[in-house]
C-alpha cells in the first residue's frame, strides 16, 4: 500500500526501495505503533476528533447518535496514509505535503476535510452502513482544494 504509488515515480527497483525505506522509517512506521509522538496514530486520532468536534460539532454528534463513530470510518484512511483510497496523483500530492511539513498531521486534517466536504449527505444518514456508503469512494476527491477550504475558509 505504501510502495505501489511510488512505482509511478521510480522505475529502478533500488531507487524505489531507497525511497520507500526512507518514507517508512521517517513517517509511516508511526502509523503502526502506539506512541505519544505528535505524528503517531494515537495523536492523529485525537487531532481528527478534535477538529471534527470543533468545526463540525453537529455532524460529529449526529454520527455518534446513530452509532457511526467518525474515527471508526477515518482510521483506515489515516493508518494507510490514504493509499488505496485517493487517486494516485492526489495521493502523491498529499505525501508531498507530508514531506514538506515533515509531519503526518496533515492526514488527520484531510480526514476531517473529507467529512466536512460530505457533511450535508452525512447529516441525512441514519446508520453506520449509510455513513460508510457516503464516504466509500474518495477516488474523485482533490486533496489541495479540500485542505484549503477546510483550513482557510471563513466561518459566516
Amino acid at each position: 500500500m505504501y510502495v505501489a504509488p511510488l512505482c509511478f515515480l521510480y522505475h529502478e527497483p533500488s531507487k524505489l526501495y531507497q525511497m520507500f525505506r526512507e518514507m517508512y522509517v521517517r513517517f509511516f512506521f508511526r502509523l503502526h505503533s502506539i506512541s505519544s509522538h505528535p505524528s503517531g496514530i494515537v495523536s492523529l486520532c485525537l487531532l481528527f476528533e478534535t477538529l471534527l468536534q470543533t468545526y463540525l460539532p453537529q455532524l460529529f454528534y449526529h454520527l455518534r447518535e446513530i452509532g457511526a463513530q467518525p474515527l471508526r470510518i477515518s482510521f483506515k484512511w489515516m493508518v494507510r496514509a490514504f493509499s488505496g483510497y485517493l487517486a494516485t496523483d492526489q495521493l502523491l500530492l498529499l505525501w508531498d505535503r507530508i514531506l514538506g511539513y515533515n509531519s503526518l498531521e496533515i492526514l488527520a486534517v484531510l480526514a476531517a476535510a473529507v467529512f466536512a466536504f460530505r457533511a450535508v449527505n452525512l447529516m441525512e444518514v441514519t446508520s453506520l452502513a449509510a455513513a460508510e456508503a457516503v464516504l466509500a469512494d474518495l477516488s474523485t476527491l482533490k486533496v489541495m482544494p479540500l485542505l484549503q477550504i477546510f483550513l482557510f475558509a471563513t466561518v459566516t
